[in-house]
């Protein structure tokens, strides 16, 4: 009798641990699933959208900044949302906001006033 009582607690122990292990494996899946931004809004630069400031190469680069980096905290606006002058207010109050470098932040300015 008594060598039953002790596996009992045994073999609840063991459950407990196997879908602990379970529930946190799910938890660290589900907690490093980020949605995926929305940007249907948002323009793919084409050789057409190339200005004096702006080369196609610096405007892609920007546009996978700018989704890279704002959609994880907010949702993107279309860059026709505002002129160049008010992005480049908003470029400066949101910069400090984020990891980017000033190189980086330029791009992203670049693509979000087309190039401007």
């Amino acid at each position: 009798m008594n060598n039953l009582t002790n596996l009992i607690p045994m073999k609840i122990s063991h459950s407990n641990l196997f879908i602990g292990f379970f529930l946190l494996v799910g938890l660290m899946i589900t907690g490093c699933t980020k949605d995926t931004p929305n940007t249907s809004s948002l323009y793919v630069p084409t050789s057409e959208d190339v200005t004096a400031n702006a080369t196609l190469l610096e405007l892609q680069q920007g546009r996978a900044l700018y989704v890279d980096n704002c959609a994880s905290c907010h949702s993107l606006y279309a860059p026709d949302d505002y002129n160049a002058s008010q992005w480049q207010d908003i470029m400066a109050s949101m910069t400090p906001e984020t990891h980017l470098s000033a190189a980086e932040a330029l791009l992203v300015k670049k693509y979000v006033s087309r190039g401007k």
